[in-house]
């Protein structure tokens, strides 16, 4: 079936046609000021009548909002995917399903649809950094939540006051964890602590699983994790996008209008 996928972030969305399982042509912009008449113009442009939108979205109410008045305006039929206790192919260990985020369900689904048979990090690197483990069978297993390093970064910078003043301007120095100058300590110590982070995660869950996993990047962040993490990885742009490709052929998926 053909569809549009459509990743609402928190600051930005992403979106592509899939054919089947197959993405079309990516697209991605902020988000923050739009309005329907927007989402119609950017997303929905090129849309038929009928045609059928896959959304996962953590943007909160507003944005949702608009975007559903920007589908009907342009006669798509939106829907909203919601986090089932099962479903692509994942089995969700949260005792309330409903409360794990959405993108982290997609990206699962996405994540053991490429790499099935073996056991997964899910990294999602964004404005939130998240950590899921996934079994070679797809069994969710939990996660983790801390802030992304941009998050980090902003937290130090707005609640104090000498770190703040000296990281404005300055030499940025050479990179490396011990760093030169207090702009590139906060900026590598905090990519490098998200790092830290996944590589104690793959110890951690080959200690449970008896077999270390493969670590799945995704999210804007990942160019700047990436080179610090120590344990195999790889980086998947769309993760989400591709995640959605595939509910969005399953025979039932859970979802909101």
């Amino acid at each position: 079936m053909a569809a549009l996928v459509i990743d609402v972030g928190n600051t930005r969305i992403k979106w592509a046609r899939c054919e089947g399982e197959r993405l079309g042509r990516r697209h991605a912009a902020a988000h923050s000021t739009w309005r329907p008449a927007d989402y119609a113009r950017r997303v929905f442009r090129g849309t038929r009548d009928g045609e059928h939108a896959f959304i996962a979205s953590v943007a909160g109410p507003q944005e949702e909002r608009a975007l559903a008045a920007a589908a009907r305006q342009v006669r798509v039929a939106a829907q909203f995917v919601t986090v089932p206790r099962r479903g692509g192919g994942v089995r969700v260990a949260y005792l309330e399903p409903w409360r794990l985020g959405v993108d982290r369900f997609v990206a699962a689904v996405g994540a053991h649809h490429l790499f099935g048979g073996i056991p997964l990090c899910v990294v999602g690197i964004g404005t939130a950094m998240t950590v899921d483990l996934i079994e070679a069978g797809g069994r969710h297993r939990g996660g983790v939540i801390i802030p992304a390093p941009a998050l980090m970064v902003d937290s130090l910078l707005k609640n104090t006051h000498g770190i703040r003043r000296r990281a404005r301007g300055g030499a940025a120095g050479p990179p490396g964890l011990f760093a030169r100058s207090t702009r590139a300590a906060i900026l590598q110590g905090s990519r490098f602590a998200a790092a830290a982070l996944i590589d104690r995660a793959v110890e951690e869950a080959q200690a449970l699983l008896g077999r270390k996993p493969l670590v799945v990047l995704t999210g804007g962040e990942t160019p700047a994790v990436r080179p610090l993490v120590q344990s195999p990885c790889v980086a998947v742009a769309d993760l989400v996008l591709r995640g959605l490709a595939v509910l969005s052929q399953a025979e039932a998926p859970r979802l909101r209008r």
